[in-house]
C-alpha cells in the first residue's frame, strides 16, 4: 500500500468513526445482589434517561416479593459535551420463598426493562451475637490460602437501632495487603425474630508471607436513637460501639512444583468471542479473546497475548477489564481485541493463548488454553487503485458527497490539520483540568512560600457525585473537600463554619443510617455546598489578625 493510499484509508476510517453513533441502552435494571438468603433483601435499581418518567408500576412484583424502601432521584449528566437526564428508581425486595426467582420486565415510560434472575438460598446459622443492638461479623472465603492468593473478605455491620451517624473501620493486617472493593451494600435481614439493617463492605486481602495471618477485628462508633424513656427524659440519642472478632488465617507457601509466574486461582477460563471467517492479504481482521479468572484482581493477571508467526502482524487493543465480587471473592473478566493483518496469501497459523495457573482447591497445577487458529489467506488488492476504490466507497457511504471526495490531492493536508486540531484541543482540555475548570490559570506561589495542598474533591466533582454516587462515595467526596481530608463526616462538620452546611451533613447521616430521604439529603447538600465549604478560622490566625490593627474605638480611661 502506497503512502498516498494509506493516508486516504486513514481519512476514510476517521470519517466513518465520526459518523458512527454508538447505541447505548437508555433504560436498564439491575440488582445489587443476585444471590441472597431467605429473610434478606435485594435492591432493584432502574435507571433511565427519560426526564419525564414516573415511578414504575411494581404491582407485578407483589406476588413474589415484599416491597419496601422506595426511593428516586433525578439529575443531569454531561457526557461528551452533551447534557443527558438521569432518573434512578430503587426499591428493596424481600422474597416470599426460596429458589430461583424472576424479577419480571417492568414498563418505564415508553421503554421496558429486561427480566432479572435472583437466587434465594436457605438462611444460614445466625451469628453468635444476634440479639444485640449492633454487632460486626467478618468472613473470609478461605481459611488456609497460599502466599499472594487473593482472599475475599466480607465485613458486615448489623444494627437494629436507627442510626444518626456512624463510622466503620477495618484495620489492615500485618503481613498482607488490604484493598477495598466496590461500594457498600445495604439490605435488611431477620435474625432471631428481630429485623436488622446490614451494611456489607467487601475487601481483598493478599498475604505477603507464609505462616499465621491475623485479620484485626473491625471497629464501629456511631450514634443511635434511644428508646421511649430516652426520648422523654433526654435527647433520644446514645453512643453505640461494636468491635468485631479477629480472624486467623494459616497462609501456605508456594509449592515447589508450582508453575511460574505464580498464579493461585479458584478457576480460569479462556474462550474466543470472535474469529475471522475470511482473510485477505493486506487487510485487517479482528480476533476477540476473553479470560475469566476466579479469585484474582486484574493487576495480578498476566497480559493477554495472541502469538502470530512471520506471515502476519498483530495489533492488540487495550484490554477491557470487569471486576466483580461474587460468592465472597473477586471474579475478573478480561476481554481483548487483536487486529491481525496478513502479509501474504496462503495458510496462516495463529497459536492459541496458553496460561498456567495453580488450582487452590485441588492443590495441583493446571493450564488454560485455546486451540490454534488455522486460517487461509486470499490474495489482497492487486494495486493501489483497488485500495483507492475501497476508500472512495467508504467516503461515499459516510458522507454522500461523491464528486467532492474524488479530489484526493487535498486529503493529506486535511488529515494533518485534523490531527493538529485534535492535539490542540487535548492540550487545552488538560490545561483546563489542571486549573480546576475555573477559567483562570492558577497563580504561582510566592518565592519561599510553602505550596498549598489542594483539596482532592473539586466542586464539579462533588456535584457529579451528588448526582450519581452512592452514599459511601458522597461521604468520601465531602471529606475530601478539606485539606487535609477529614477522617469522617463528624470531623468534617466540626471544621465547618456554616450551620446550613453542618445541617446538610446531618441530613446525609440521617438518610444513610436511619432510613431517611436520600434524595432530599442530596438536594440539601447541593444547595448548601453550591459555593463551596466555609471553614472555621483557626484561633491562632484570628488572634494574629486582630492584633495587626488597633481598635476602631479605643476605650477611654475609667470606662
Amino acid at each position: 500500500m502506497t503512502p498516498r493510499a494509506t493516508m486516504r484509508w486513514i481519512c476514510a476510517c476517521l470519517l466513518l468513526a465520526a459518523c458512527t453513533v454508538q447505541a447505548q441502552a437508555a433504560t436498564r435494571a439491575w440488582l445489587d445482589r443476585d444471590r441472597i438468603e431467605v429473610g434478606e433483601t435485594a435492591t432493584l435499581n432502574i435507571e433511565t434517561d427519560q426526564a419525564t418518567a414516573q415511578i414504575p408500576d411494581f404491582a407485578e412484583l407483589v406476588p413474589d416479593f415484599v416491597l419496601s424502601g422506595h426511593s428516586s432521584s433525578r439529575g443531569i449528566e454531561v457526557d461528551n459535551g452533551r447534557r443527558r437526564a438521569r432518573v434512578l428508581f430503587a426499591v428493596a425486595l424481600r422474597p416470599r420463598r426460596e429458589g430461583l426467582m424472576t424479577v419480571p420486565a417492568l414498563r418505564v415510560g415508553g421503554e421496558t426493562t429486561a427480566p432479572l434472575a435472583l437466587t434465594v438460598v436457605p438462611a444460614s446459622t445466625a451469628p453468635a451475637r444476634a440479639g444485640e443492638p449492633v454487632f460486626i461479623e467478618g468472613e473470609a472465603d478461605s481459611q488456609d490460602p497460599y502466599v499472594q492468593q487473593s482472599v475475599g473478605y466480607t465485613l458486615r455491620l448489623y444494627y437494629a437501632t436507627p442510626l444518626v451517624s456512624g463510622q466503620l473501620d477495618q484495620p489492615a493486617p500485618d503481613g498482607a495487603a488490604l484493598q477495598r472493593v466496590g461500594s457498600d451494600l445495604q439490605y435488611s435481614r431477620e435474625l432471631g425474630g428481630r429485623r436488622y439493617t446490614v451494611v456489607e463492605r467487601r475487601f481483598v486481602i493478599v498475604p505477603e508471607r507464609s505462616g499465621t495471618l491475623t485479620i484485626p477485628g473491625a471497629r464501629f462508633e456511631g450514634t443511635g436513637v434511644g428508646g421511649f424513656f430516652d426520648d422523654m427524659f433526654g435527647d433520644g440519642r446514645r453512643a453505640l460501639r461494636a468491635n468485631g472478632a479477629p480472624r486467623i488465617l494459616q497462609v501456605r507457601p508456594v509449592p515447589d512444583a508450582a508453575p511460574q509466574p505464580w498464579l493461585p486461582l479458584h478457576g480460569m477460563e479462556l474462550r474466543y468471542l470472535a474469529t475471522p471467517q475470511s482473510l485477505r492479504a493486506g487487510e485487517a481482521a479482528t480476533i476477540d479473546v476473553e479470560l475469566v479468572a476466579d479469585g484474582a484482581a486484574a493487576s495480578q493477571l498476566p497480559e493477554l497475548q495472541l502469538p502470530v508467526g512471520d506471515g502476519a502482524q498483530m495489533f492488540p487493543e487495550p484490554p477491557q477489564v470487569d471486576e466483580s465480587f461474587e460468592r465472597g471473592r473477586l471474579r475478573t473478566k478480561v476481554t481483548r481485541r487483536f487486529a491481525v493483518v496478513p502479509a501474504r496469501e496462503g495458510a496462516l497459523r495463529i497459536a492459541g493463548p496458553r496460561q498456567a495457573w495453580w488450582d487452590v482447591r485441588a492443590g495441583i497445577a493446571r493450564t488454560a488454553s485455546l486451540p490454534d487458529l488455522e486460517l487461509e489467506v486470499a490474495a489482497g488488492a492487486a494495486s493501489g487503485a483497488a485500495v483507492d476504490d475501497g476508500a472512495h466507497e467508504a467516503f461515499d457511504a459516510a458522507r454522500g458527497e461523491n464528486d467532492a471526495l474524488r479530489r484526493w490531492g487535498a486529503w493529506p493536508w486535511l488529515a494533518l490539520a485534523f490531527a493538529l486540531l485534535w492535539l490542540g484541543t487535548l492540550a487545552w482540555a488538560l490545561r483546563r483540568q489542571a486549573a480546576g475548570w475555573t477559567g483562570t490559570t492558577p497563580a504561582a506561589p510566592a518565592p519561599g512560600a510553602a505550596e498549598p495542598t489542594a483539596p482532592v474533591t473539586s466542586l464539579r466533582d462533588l456535584a457529579r457525585v451528588l448526582q450519581v454516587g452512592d452514599p459511601a462515595e458522597v461521604e468520601h467526596a465531602l471529606c475530601a473537600l478539606a485539606s487535609p481530608p477529614a477522617a469522617h463526616l463528624d470531623a468534617l462538620a466540626e471544621r465547618l463554619a456554616d450551620p446550613v452546611q453542618r445541617d446538610a451533613i446531618a441530613s446525609l447521616q440521617q438518610a444513610r443510617w436511619a432510613d431517611g430521604d436520600m434524595a432530599a439529603a442530596r438536594a440539601h447538600l447541593r444547595e448548601a455546598f453550591a459555593r463551596g465549604p466555609r471553614w472555621l478560622e483557626p484561633a491562632s490566625t484570628a488572634g494574629a489578625r486582630a492584633s495587626l490593627l488597633p481598635p476602631l474605638y479605643p476605650r477611654r480611661p475609667g470606662r
